[in-house]
Parts: structure tokens; sequence; C-alpha cells
């Protein structure tokens, strides 16, 4: 099996991060951080993304699954950045993880 290059979430995470710092009126990430409805908004998006990739699943729909599951990906950065939560805190603890799995 070969690695995936998963670089594009470091790049993606940035991109939110920058647009959480630079408000741009035209930015769907800034529309969705400065949301009336706050956390509730992006919570909402997880969620429906969530039930879209698991339609997408059960419907064993390939190309689907890949669209929705990304998309699922792309919200959880823009959670994960609103509540300060880091791509290398999610590392080390799938690190520890992993090496916990290697035990068992």
């Amino acid at each position: 099996m070969q690695d995936a290059d998963l670089s594009i979430l470091n790049r993606v995470y940035e991109i939110i991060l920058d647009r959480k710092q630079n408000y741009d009126e035209s930015s769907y990430v800034c529309k969705l951080l400065n949301h009336r409805k706050g956390m509730n908004k992006i919570l909402e998006k997880v969620g429906e993304e969530s039930i879209e990739t698991i339609l997408a699943v059960r419907n064993e729909d390939h190309k689907e699954i890949v669209s929705e599951s990304s998309d699922l990906i792309f919200h959880l950065l823009v959670m994960l950045a609103a509540n300060n939560i880091t791509l290398d805190e999610i590392a080390a603890e799938l690190s520890a993880r992993h090496e916990s799995m290697k035990r068992d």
C-alpha cells in the first residue's frame, strides 16, 4: 500500500486559519466562522456532511463517498480551527492510539 500525500490537509487548514484572521466577505470559510449562529452553524455543516457521507456509503456510490468524505473532512477542519485545535494535536492523538494498537 502506498502512503497518501496528506500535505493537502495542512495546506487547507492553513487557508482556514488565514481566513479566521483575515476576514473576506466573499469567503465561504469566513461566512461559516462569523455566522450569526456561531459554532452551531459549523456543527450543522459537520452534521449535514456526516449524514451525506453515511448515505453515500449506504448507496455504495464510490464517487459520492469520496466527494462527501472530502466535504466532511473540510468542515471538520473548519470546526477544529474555530476551536483552536491544531492538526499537530490531532496527529499526536492518532499516533498515541496507533502505538496502543500495536501493543494489542
